[in-house]
Protein backbone atom coordinates (compact mmCIF):
# COMPACT_ATOMS: atom_id res chain seq x y z
CA UNK A 1 0.00 0.00 0.00
CA UNK A 2 1.44 3.22 -1.52
CA UNK A 3 2.41 5.42 1.86
CA UNK A 4 0.93 9.17 1.97
CA UNK A 5 2.21 11.55 3.80
CA UNK A 6 -0.36 13.80 6.07
CA UNK A 7 -1.24 17.06 4.30
CA UNK A 8 -0.05 19.30 7.64
CA UNK A 9 3.50 17.58 7.09
CA UNK A 10 3.40 18.44 3.26
CA UNK A 11 2.54 21.71 4.38
CA UNK A 12 5.01 22.38 6.78
CA UNK A 13 7.68 21.11 4.35
CA UNK A 14 6.62 23.13 1.60
CA UNK A 15 6.62 26.28 3.92
CA UNK A 16 9.97 25.75 5.43
CA UNK A 17 11.38 24.88 2.05
CA UNK A 18 9.81 28.19 1.03
CA UNK A 19 11.38 30.25 3.65
CA UNK A 20 14.34 28.52 3.85
CA UNK A 21 14.95 29.58 0.02
CA UNK A 22 13.75 33.11 0.53
CA UNK A 23 15.64 33.29 3.66
CA UNK A 24 18.75 32.19 1.83
CA UNK A 25 18.35 34.22 -1.98
CA UNK A 26 17.78 37.10 0.67
CA UNK A 27 21.17 36.06 2.47
CA UNK A 28 23.25 35.87 -0.47
CA UNK A 29 21.63 39.47 -1.90
CA UNK A 30 22.45 41.33 0.89
CA UNK A 31 26.04 38.99 0.84
CA UNK A 32 26.31 40.55 -3.12
CA UNK A 33 25.09 44.06 -1.67
CA UNK A 34 27.74 44.18 1.28
CA UNK A 35 30.34 42.90 -0.57
CA UNK A 36 29.84 46.00 -3.13
CA UNK A 37 29.46 48.42 -0.59
CA UNK A 38 32.37 47.12 1.39
CA UNK A 39 34.45 47.18 -2.18
CA UNK A 40 33.29 50.72 -2.43
CA UNK A 41 34.13 51.74 1.09
CA UNK A 42 38.05 50.49 0.45
CA UNK A 43 38.25 52.32 -2.86
CA UNK A 44 37.40 55.44 -1.03
CA UNK A 45 39.30 54.70 1.50
CA UNK A 46 42.69 53.71 -0.62
CA UNK A 47 41.97 57.20 -2.69
CA UNK A 48 41.54 59.11 0.98
CA UNK A 49 45.36 57.48 1.91
CA UNK A 50 46.57 58.18 -1.46
CA UNK A 51 45.48 61.80 -1.80
CA UNK A 52 47.01 62.17 1.88
CA UNK A 53 50.19 60.75 1.31
CA UNK A 54 50.28 62.92 -2.31
CA UNK A 55 49.73 65.85 -0.60
CA UNK A 56 52.94 65.61 1.82
CA UNK A 57 55.93 67.74 1.43
CA UNK A 58 58.28 64.98 2.13
CA UNK A 59 57.30 62.85 -0.38
CA UNK A 60 56.96 65.77 -3.24
CA UNK A 61 60.34 66.91 -2.12
CA UNK A 62 61.97 63.36 -2.40
CA UNK A 63 60.60 62.32 -5.60
CA UNK A 64 62.37 65.75 -7.01
CA UNK A 65 65.32 64.76 -5.68
CA UNK A 66 65.51 61.33 -6.94
CA UNK A 67 65.08 60.09 -3.08
CA UNK A 68 68.55 59.12 -2.31
CA UNK A 69 68.01 58.36 1.17
CA UNK A 70 64.94 56.43 0.60
CA UNK A 71 63.04 58.71 2.54
CA UNK A 72 59.86 57.48 0.45
CA UNK A 73 59.80 53.74 1.16
CA UNK A 74 60.00 54.54 4.83
CA UNK A 75 57.40 57.26 4.67
CA UNK A 76 54.96 54.95 2.38
CA UNK A 77 55.70 51.97 4.69
CA UNK A 78 54.88 53.97 7.57
CA UNK A 79 51.18 54.95 6.57
CA UNK A 80 50.65 51.58 5.25
CA UNK A 81 51.12 49.91 8.27
CA UNK A 82 48.82 52.28 10.47
CA UNK A 83 46.22 51.87 7.99
CA UNK A 84 46.30 48.65 7.58
CA UNK A 85 46.59 48.80 3.44
CA UNK A 86 47.98 46.41 1.74
CA UNK A 87 50.21 48.28 -0.31
CA UNK A 88 51.33 52.13 -0.53
CA UNK A 89 53.61 52.57 -4.09
CA UNK A 90 55.08 55.64 -4.99
CA UNK A 91 55.64 56.34 -8.15
CA UNK A 92 57.60 59.01 -10.23
CA UNK A 93 56.13 60.22 -14.05
CA UNK A 94 57.57 57.58 -15.91
CA UNK A 95 56.15 55.03 -13.44
CA UNK A 96 59.42 53.70 -11.79
CA UNK A 97 58.43 52.61 -8.02
CA UNK A 98 60.30 54.32 -5.25
CA UNK A 99 58.18 52.02 -2.81
CA UNK A 100 56.39 48.91 -2.50
CA UNK A 101 55.85 46.27 -0.11
CA UNK A 102 58.10 43.98 -1.49
CA UNK A 103 61.63 45.53 -1.56
CA UNK A 104 62.79 43.93 -4.68
CA UNK A 105 60.01 45.88 -6.50
CA UNK A 106 61.58 49.11 -6.11
CA UNK A 107 62.97 51.23 -8.77
CA UNK A 108 61.03 48.54 -11.26
CA UNK A 109 58.00 50.20 -13.57
CA UNK A 110 54.42 49.31 -13.04
CA UNK A 111 52.61 47.93 -15.54
CA UNK A 112 50.78 50.54 -16.52
CA UNK A 113 50.10 54.25 -15.48
CA UNK A 114 46.78 55.46 -16.13
CA UNK A 115 46.96 58.22 -18.37
CA UNK A 116 43.97 59.70 -16.10
CA UNK A 117 46.06 60.22 -13.19
CA UNK A 118 49.24 61.53 -14.96
CA UNK A 119 46.37 64.36 -16.37
CA UNK A 120 45.72 65.20 -12.83
CA UNK A 121 42.91 63.30 -12.27
CA UNK A 122 42.21 61.47 -9.09
CA UNK A 123 41.30 56.92 -10.33
CA UNK A 124 39.25 54.58 -7.91
CA UNK A 125 38.42 50.45 -9.01
CA UNK A 126 39.45 46.65 -8.46
CA UNK A 127 42.29 45.81 -10.57
CA UNK A 128 45.02 43.25 -10.40
CA UNK A 129 48.40 43.73 -9.72
CA UNK A 130 51.62 42.17 -8.39
CA UNK A 131 49.89 41.35 -4.57
CA UNK A 132 46.56 40.47 -6.44
CA UNK A 133 42.94 41.63 -6.93
CA UNK A 134 42.80 45.00 -4.96
CA UNK A 135 39.99 47.70 -4.62
CA UNK A 136 42.61 50.68 -5.25
CA UNK A 137 42.22 54.63 -5.19
CA UNK A 138 45.55 56.50 -7.45
CA UNK A 139 46.03 60.28 -6.69
CA UNK A 140 48.32 62.55 -9.04
CA UNK A 141 51.41 64.36 -6.78
CA UNK A 142 51.54 67.90 -7.69
CA UNK A 143 54.44 70.37 -7.48
CA UNK A 144 54.04 73.97 -9.07
CA UNK A 145 50.70 72.52 -10.84
CA UNK A 146 52.94 69.60 -12.68
CA UNK A 147 51.75 66.35 -12.15
CA UNK A 148 55.55 64.86 -10.87
CA UNK A 149 54.40 61.21 -9.80
CA UNK A 150 51.30 59.15 -8.32
CA UNK A 151 50.45 57.23 -5.21
CA UNK A 152 48.66 54.44 -5.75
CA UNK A 153 47.23 52.43 -2.08
CA UNK A 154 45.28 49.37 -2.38
CA UNK A 155 43.90 47.20 -0.05
CA UNK A 156 43.66 43.12 -1.35
CA UNK A 157 39.94 41.94 -2.02
CA UNK A 158 40.59 38.77 0.26
CA UNK A 159 41.19 40.75 2.96
CA UNK A 160 38.25 42.90 2.04
CA UNK A 161 35.96 39.10 2.05
CA UNK A 162 37.44 38.64 5.41
CA UNK A 163 36.02 41.48 6.80
CA UNK A 164 32.80 40.77 5.08
CA UNK A 165 33.22 36.75 6.53
CA UNK A 166 33.25 38.34 10.47
CA UNK A 167 30.09 40.55 9.51
CA UNK A 168 28.20 36.88 8.49
CA UNK A 169 26.99 35.68 12.20
CA UNK A 170 24.69 38.43 12.51
CA UNK A 171 22.69 38.13 8.82
CA UNK A 172 23.08 34.15 9.64
CA UNK A 173 21.15 35.06 13.11
CA UNK A 174 18.50 36.99 11.15
CA UNK A 175 18.33 33.85 8.68
CA UNK A 176 17.49 31.51 11.56
CA UNK A 177 15.42 33.30 13.09
CA UNK A 178 13.27 33.96 10.20
CA UNK A 179 13.27 30.14 9.90
CA UNK A 180 11.95 29.81 13.06
CA UNK A 181 9.27 32.46 12.82
CA UNK A 182 7.66 30.80 9.33
CA UNK A 183 8.15 27.33 10.79
CA UNK A 184 5.84 28.17 13.96
CA UNK A 185 3.92 29.83 11.44
CA UNK A 186 3.67 26.53 9.21
CA UNK A 187 2.80 24.46 12.06
CA UNK A 188 -0.21 26.55 13.58
CA UNK A 189 -1.73 26.95 9.74
CA UNK A 190 -1.33 23.61 9.32
CA UNK A 191 -2.43 22.92 12.48
CA UNK A 192 -5.87 24.68 11.60
CA UNK A 193 -6.30 23.76 8.02
CA UNK A 194 -6.41 20.21 9.94
CA UNK A 195 -9.50 21.22 12.20
CA UNK A 196 -10.92 23.07 9.40
CA UNK A 197 -10.83 20.01 7.10
CA UNK A 198 -12.24 17.55 10.16
CA UNK A 199 -8.90 15.46 10.32
CA UNK A 200 -9.54 14.90 6.46
CA UNK A 201 -6.47 14.16 4.07
CA UNK A 202 -7.12 15.83 0.92
CA UNK A 203 -7.13 12.10 -0.83
CA UNK A 204 -10.34 11.52 1.63
CA UNK A 205 -11.62 14.87 0.98
CA UNK A 206 -11.44 14.12 -2.85
CA UNK A 207 -12.80 10.36 -2.33
CA UNK A 208 -16.03 11.79 -0.24
CA UNK A 209 -16.70 14.34 -2.46
CA UNK A 210 -16.75 11.46 -5.63
CA UNK A 211 -18.64 9.30 -3.79
CA UNK A 212 -21.35 12.41 -2.70
CA UNK A 213 -21.89 13.35 -6.47
CA UNK A 214 -21.90 9.77 -7.43
CA UNK A 215 -24.62 9.25 -4.46
CA UNK A 216 -26.67 12.47 -5.49
CA UNK A 217 -26.76 11.03 -9.02
CA UNK A 218 -27.66 7.93 -8.60
CA UNK A 219 -30.67 8.60 -6.37
CA UNK A 220 -33.92 8.59 -7.90
CA UNK A 221 -35.38 11.64 -6.11
CA UNK A 222 -34.24 15.26 -6.69
CA UNK A 223 -32.46 17.03 -4.26
CA UNK A 224 -31.36 20.92 -4.20
CA UNK A 225 -29.64 22.35 -1.42
CA UNK A 226 -29.58 26.23 -0.65
CA UNK A 227 -27.83 28.53 1.81
CA UNK A 228 -29.34 31.01 4.49
CA UNK A 229 -29.80 33.68 1.81
CA UNK A 230 -31.47 31.13 -0.59
CA UNK A 231 -28.56 30.42 -3.06
CA UNK A 232 -28.63 27.11 -4.42
CA UNK A 233 -25.26 25.36 -2.99
CA UNK A 234 -25.90 22.00 -5.04
CA UNK A 235 -29.22 20.56 -6.98
CA UNK A 236 -28.05 17.00 -8.71
CA UNK A 237 -29.66 15.84 -12.23
CA UNK A 238 -33.00 14.60 -11.06
CA UNK A 239 -33.92 17.98 -9.15
CA UNK A 240 -32.89 19.78 -12.44
CA UNK A 241 -34.99 18.02 -14.63
CA UNK A 242 -38.27 17.91 -11.75
CA UNK A 243 -37.86 21.40 -11.86
CA UNK A 244 -36.62 22.69 -14.86
CA UNK A 245 -33.47 24.62 -13.73
CA UNK A 246 -30.90 25.64 -15.83
CA UNK A 247 -27.24 24.18 -16.04
CA UNK A 248 -25.52 27.39 -14.51
CA UNK A 249 -28.45 27.39 -11.74
CA UNK A 250 -25.65 26.57 -8.66
CA UNK A 251 -24.70 29.29 -7.20
CA UNK A 252 -27.82 31.59 -8.03
CA UNK A 253 -31.01 32.75 -5.90
CA UNK A 254 -34.25 30.27 -6.10
CA UNK A 255 -35.73 33.38 -6.94
CA UNK A 256 -33.77 34.06 -10.35
CA UNK A 257 -34.70 30.50 -11.68
CA UNK A 258 -38.01 29.35 -10.17
CA UNK A 259 -41.23 31.27 -11.14
CA UNK A 260 -43.69 32.61 -8.04
CA UNK A 261 -46.09 30.08 -6.51
CA UNK A 262 -45.80 27.50 -4.06
CA UNK A 263 -42.66 26.03 -4.94
CA UNK A 264 -40.98 28.74 -4.77
CA UNK A 265 -42.58 29.46 -1.11
CA UNK A 266 -42.15 25.99 -0.54
CA UNK A 267 -37.91 25.85 -1.28
CA UNK A 268 -37.60 29.31 0.31
CA UNK A 269 -39.67 27.94 3.94
CA UNK A 270 -43.04 29.31 3.75
CA UNK A 271 -45.18 25.88 3.63
CA UNK A 272 -45.38 23.18 5.36
CA UNK A 273 -41.89 21.28 5.32
CA UNK A 274 -43.13 17.33 5.23
CA UNK A 275 -44.72 15.71 3.03
CA UNK A 276 -45.57 18.96 0.96
CA UNK A 277 -47.50 18.29 -2.57
CA UNK A 278 -46.51 21.05 -5.36
CA UNK A 279 -46.61 21.11 -9.04
CA UNK A 280 -43.94 22.39 -11.39
CA UNK A 281 -45.38 22.80 -14.60
CA UNK A 282 -46.98 19.86 -15.52
CA UNK A 283 -45.45 17.26 -12.42
CA UNK A 284 -46.87 16.53 -9.13
CA UNK A 285 -44.38 16.54 -6.86
CA UNK A 286 -43.81 15.18 -3.09
CA UNK A 287 -41.54 17.56 -1.59
CA UNK A 288 -39.87 17.47 2.03
CA UNK A 289 -37.33 20.22 3.16
CA UNK A 290 -35.06 19.49 6.16
CA UNK A 291 -32.59 22.32 7.73
CA UNK A 292 -28.70 21.48 7.57
CA UNK A 293 -26.89 22.18 10.37
CA UNK A 294 -23.04 21.91 11.22
CA UNK A 295 -21.87 22.07 14.74
CA UNK A 296 -24.75 23.02 16.19
CA UNK A 297 -25.24 26.17 13.80
CA UNK A 298 -28.01 26.17 10.46
CA UNK A 299 -26.04 26.92 7.14
CA UNK A 300 -29.17 26.11 4.79
CA UNK A 301 -31.45 23.73 3.67
CA UNK A 302 -31.91 20.41 1.74
CA UNK A 303 -35.26 19.43 -0.05
CA UNK A 304 -36.10 16.24 -1.74
CA UNK A 305 -38.41 16.22 -4.55
CA UNK A 306 -40.11 13.15 -5.71
CA UNK A 307 -42.08 12.75 -9.00
CA UNK A 308 -45.55 11.42 -7.51
CA UNK A 309 -46.60 11.04 -11.38
CA UNK A 310 -46.23 12.34 -15.12
CA UNK A 311 -49.37 14.06 -16.27
CA UNK A 312 -49.69 11.37 -18.57
CA UNK A 313 -49.27 8.75 -15.38
CA UNK A 314 -51.72 10.73 -13.32
CA UNK A 315 -54.41 11.16 -16.72
CA UNK A 316 -54.23 7.13 -16.80
CA UNK A 317 -54.85 6.96 -13.18
CA UNK A 318 -58.18 8.71 -13.41
CA UNK A 319 -59.07 7.21 -16.10
CA UNK A 320 -58.63 3.79 -14.04
CA UNK A 321 -60.28 4.93 -11.01
CA UNK A 322 -63.18 6.61 -13.07
CA UNK A 323 -63.78 3.08 -14.60
CA UNK A 324 -63.54 1.57 -11.41
CA UNK A 325 -65.85 3.98 -9.93
CA UNK A 326 -68.20 3.38 -12.93
CA UNK A 327 -68.25 -0.97 -12.12
CA UNK A 328 -68.70 -0.16 -8.32
CA UNK A 329 -71.52 2.46 -9.00
CA UNK A 330 -72.98 -0.23 -11.84
CA UNK A 331 -72.64 -3.26 -9.84
CA UNK A 332 -74.24 -1.57 -6.45
CA UNK A 333 -77.31 -0.47 -8.71
CA UNK A 334 -77.63 -4.01 -10.23
CA UNK A 335 -76.97 -5.79 -6.91
CA UNK A 336 -79.79 -3.51 -5.34
CA UNK A 337 -82.23 -4.12 -8.62
CA UNK A 338 -81.45 -8.04 -8.69
CA UNK A 339 -82.52 -7.87 -4.65
CA UNK A 340 -86.01 -6.17 -6.15
CA UNK A 341 -86.61 -8.65 -8.53
CA UNK A 342 -85.79 -11.48 -6.50
CA UNK A 343 -88.21 -10.55 -4.11
CA UNK A 344 -90.99 -9.73 -6.72
CA UNK A 345 -90.27 -13.14 -8.36
CA UNK A 346 -90.66 -14.85 -4.49
CA UNK A 347 -94.14 -12.62 -4.23
CA UNK A 348 -95.02 -14.20 -7.40
CA UNK A 349 -95.67 -11.48 -9.10
CA UNK A 350 -93.59 -12.43 -12.33
CA UNK A 351 -95.08 -9.86 -14.73
CA UNK A 352 -93.63 -7.05 -12.62
CA UNK A 353 -90.35 -8.26 -12.37
CA UNK A 354 -90.23 -9.19 -16.42
CA UNK A 355 -91.28 -5.19 -16.73
CA UNK A 356 -88.50 -3.89 -14.19
CA UNK A 357 -85.67 -6.06 -15.90
CA UNK A 358 -86.82 -4.70 -19.39
CA UNK A 359 -87.18 -1.05 -17.94
CA UNK A 360 -83.60 -1.04 -16.62
CA UNK A 361 -82.04 -2.83 -19.17
CA UNK A 362 -83.47 -0.32 -21.76
CA UNK A 363 -82.58 2.99 -19.64
CA UNK A 364 -78.96 1.73 -19.58
CA UNK A 365 -78.82 0.79 -23.80
CA UNK A 366 -80.63 3.95 -24.57
CA UNK A 367 -78.15 5.72 -22.42
CA UNK A 368 -75.36 4.21 -23.90
CA UNK A 369 -76.54 4.36 -27.73
CA UNK A 370 -77.32 7.85 -27.42
CA UNK A 371 -73.82 9.31 -25.45
CA UNK A 372 -72.13 6.95 -28.33
CA UNK A 373 -74.05 8.41 -31.14
CA UNK A 374 -73.74 11.85 -30.45
CA UNK A 375 -70.81 12.61 -28.30
CA UNK A 376 -68.53 10.76 -31.31
CA UNK A 377 -65.31 10.42 -29.39
CA UNK A 378 -65.39 6.74 -27.48
CA UNK A 379 -63.13 7.86 -24.99
CA UNK A 380 -65.73 11.21 -24.29
CA UNK A 381 -68.36 8.60 -24.18
CA UNK A 382 -66.82 6.07 -21.64
CA UNK A 383 -65.83 9.14 -19.56
CA UNK A 384 -69.75 10.22 -19.45
CA UNK A 385 -70.84 6.83 -18.93
CA UNK A 386 -68.66 6.26 -16.21
CA UNK A 387 -69.71 9.28 -14.40
CA UNK A 388 -73.42 8.99 -15.21
CA UNK A 389 -72.66 5.39 -13.19
CA UNK A 390 -71.27 6.90 -10.55
CA UNK A 391 -73.42 10.29 -10.40
CA UNK A 392 -76.37 7.71 -10.16
CA UNK A 393 -74.98 6.29 -7.47
CA UNK A 394 -74.63 9.50 -5.61
CA UNK A 395 -78.17 10.25 -6.34
CA UNK A 396 -77.32 13.46 -8.68
CA UNK A 397 -78.54 13.53 -12.33
CA UNK A 398 -75.90 13.78 -15.22
CA UNK A 399 -77.36 15.94 -17.79
CA UNK A 400 -75.40 16.04 -20.92
CA UNK A 401 -76.44 18.87 -24.05
CA UNK A 402 -77.71 17.89 -26.74
CA UNK A 403 -75.19 19.66 -28.82
CA UNK A 404 -72.37 17.67 -27.40
CA UNK A 405 -70.11 16.41 -30.12
CA UNK A 406 -66.21 15.63 -30.40
CA UNK A 407 -64.61 13.88 -33.21
CA UNK A 408 -62.22 11.39 -32.82
CA UNK A 409 -58.57 13.06 -32.02
CA UNK A 410 -59.95 16.49 -31.95
CA UNK A 411 -58.26 16.02 -28.19
CA UNK A 412 -56.16 13.43 -26.38
CA UNK A 413 -57.39 11.47 -24.78
CA UNK A 414 -54.78 12.70 -21.23
CA UNK A 415 -56.02 15.68 -22.06
CA UNK A 416 -59.79 15.35 -22.39
CA UNK A 417 -59.77 12.95 -19.35
CA UNK A 418 -57.94 15.71 -16.98
CA UNK A 419 -59.71 18.83 -18.19
CA UNK A 420 -63.25 17.13 -18.36
CA UNK A 421 -63.23 14.03 -15.92
CA UNK A 422 -61.32 16.54 -13.40
CA UNK A 423 -64.06 19.33 -14.09
CA UNK A 424 -66.84 16.64 -13.42
CA UNK A 425 -65.65 15.35 -10.57
CA UNK A 426 -65.21 18.98 -8.84
CA UNK A 427 -69.04 19.55 -9.91
CA UNK A 428 -70.18 16.08 -8.31
CA UNK A 429 -68.71 16.95 -4.92
CA UNK A 430 -70.19 20.62 -5.33
CA UNK A 431 -73.78 19.37 -6.28
CA UNK A 432 -73.76 16.64 -3.69
CA UNK A 433 -72.90 18.94 -1.01
CA UNK A 434 -75.64 21.62 -1.73
CA UNK A 435 -79.60 21.64 -1.33
CA UNK A 436 -82.32 21.18 -3.36
CA UNK A 437 -82.00 19.22 -6.92
CA UNK A 438 -78.93 17.64 -7.48
CA UNK A 439 -77.82 17.78 -10.57
CA UNK A 440 -74.59 18.68 -13.05
CA UNK A 441 -74.94 19.81 -16.85
CA UNK A 442 -72.17 19.03 -18.80
CA UNK A 443 -71.91 20.56 -22.18
CA UNK A 444 -68.53 19.90 -25.25
CA UNK A 445 -68.89 22.23 -27.92
CA UNK A 446 -67.48 23.89 -30.94
CA UNK A 447 -67.96 27.33 -31.19
CA UNK A 448 -65.82 29.37 -34.44
CA UNK A 449 -62.51 27.65 -33.90
CA UNK A 450 -62.82 27.12 -30.17
CA UNK A 451 -63.82 23.90 -28.13
CA UNK A 452 -65.52 24.58 -25.29
CA UNK A 453 -66.12 22.60 -22.40
CA UNK A 454 -68.66 23.84 -20.12
CA UNK A 455 -69.80 22.13 -17.12
CA UNK A 456 -72.25 23.35 -14.24
CA UNK A 457 -73.30 22.30 -11.00
CA UNK A 458 -76.30 22.84 -8.71
CA UNK A 459 -73.92 23.39 -6.00
CA UNK A 460 -73.23 26.46 -3.88
CA UNK A 461 -70.76 27.81 -6.11
CA UNK A 462 -67.48 29.63 -6.03
CA UNK A 463 -67.25 33.25 -4.60
CA UNK A 464 -66.10 35.99 -6.52
CA UNK A 465 -63.42 36.68 -3.95
CA UNK A 466 -61.62 33.16 -4.61
CA UNK A 467 -62.69 32.62 -8.03
CA UNK A 468 -59.38 32.97 -9.01
CA UNK A 469 -57.81 31.00 -5.96
CA UNK A 470 -59.48 27.63 -6.70
CA UNK A 471 -57.46 27.47 -9.90
CA UNK A 472 -54.14 27.26 -7.31
CA UNK A 473 -52.07 24.35 -6.35
CA UNK A 474 -53.31 23.37 -2.44
CA UNK A 475 -56.02 25.60 -2.60
CA UNK A 476 -59.43 23.76 -1.43
CA UNK A 477 -62.25 24.66 -0.23
CA UNK A 478 -63.37 20.93 0.71
CA UNK A 479 -62.35 19.60 4.01
CA UNK A 480 -58.95 17.47 3.64
CA UNK A 481 -59.54 14.58 6.35
CA UNK A 482 -56.16 13.17 5.49
CA UNK A 483 -56.73 13.66 1.69
CA UNK A 484 -53.81 16.09 -0.52
CA UNK A 485 -56.44 18.00 -2.30
CA UNK A 486 -56.43 21.41 -4.48
CA UNK A 487 -54.66 20.18 -7.27
CA UNK A 488 -57.74 19.07 -10.20
CA UNK A 489 -58.41 22.51 -10.93
CA UNK A 490 -54.61 23.44 -11.12
CA UNK A 491 -54.45 20.50 -13.29
CA UNK A 492 -56.83 21.61 -15.57
CA UNK A 493 -55.37 25.53 -15.80
CA UNK A 494 -52.05 23.87 -16.15
CA UNK A 495 -53.28 21.61 -18.90
CA UNK A 496 -55.63 24.24 -20.92
CA UNK A 497 -52.76 26.64 -21.05
CA UNK A 498 -50.45 23.97 -22.28
CA UNK A 499 -52.87 23.69 -25.22
CA UNK A 500 -52.95 27.68 -25.74
CA UNK A 501 -56.49 27.54 -23.86
CA UNK A 502 -57.71 28.99 -20.75
CA UNK A 503 -60.27 28.27 -17.91
CA UNK A 504 -62.60 30.53 -16.00
CA UNK A 505 -65.43 30.10 -13.45
CA UNK A 506 -68.75 32.07 -12.99
CA UNK A 507 -71.77 31.43 -10.81
CA UNK A 508 -75.08 31.32 -12.54
CA UNK A 509 -77.69 29.37 -10.16
CA UNK A 510 -74.08 27.09 -8.80
CA UNK A 511 -70.63 27.20 -10.88
CA UNK A 512 -69.96 27.13 -14.00
CA UNK A 513 -67.02 26.24 -15.68
CA UNK A 514 -65.62 27.04 -18.82
CA UNK A 515 -62.75 25.60 -20.92
CA UNK A 516 -61.89 27.22 -24.42
CA UNK A 517 -58.91 25.54 -26.99
CA UNK A 518 -57.94 26.45 -30.09
CA UNK A 519 -58.78 23.65 -32.48
CA UNK A 520 -56.36 21.91 -34.44
CA UNK A 521 -58.56 18.75 -36.27
CA UNK A 522 -61.96 20.20 -37.68
CA UNK A 523 -64.82 18.82 -35.74
CA UNK A 524 -67.74 17.45 -37.95
CA UNK A 525 -70.88 18.63 -38.11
Amino acid sequence: MKTRIPLAHQLLALQVGIILLSALMGAVAAIWQASDQLNHQYEQRSLAIAESVASGSTVQQALLAGDPNGVIQESAEAVRRSTGASFVVVTDRQGIRYSHPNPALIGKPVDESPATVLAGNSWVGIQRGTLGLSARGKAPIFVNGQVIGMVSVGFLVDQVWQQLLSELPGYAVTVLLSLALGSAASLLLASRLKRQTFGLEPYEIAGLLEEREASLQGIHEGAIATDQNGTITLANDEARRLLDLPPDCTGRRLSQVLPPGRLLKFLSGALNDEDEVLLAGERVLVASRRSIRVRDREIGHVATLRDATELARLSTNMEVESLTDALRAQAHEFSNRLHTIAGLVELGRGEEAMKLIADTSGIHQELSEALLDRVGDPVLGALLLAKAATASERGIELRVSDDTVLTRGSLDSDGLITLLGNLIDNALDAASSGGGEHWVSIAVTVQGSELVMKVHDSGGGVPAEIADQVFQEGFSTKSRRGKRRGFGLALVRQVARRMGGEVSVVNEGGALFTVRLPLKVPVAP
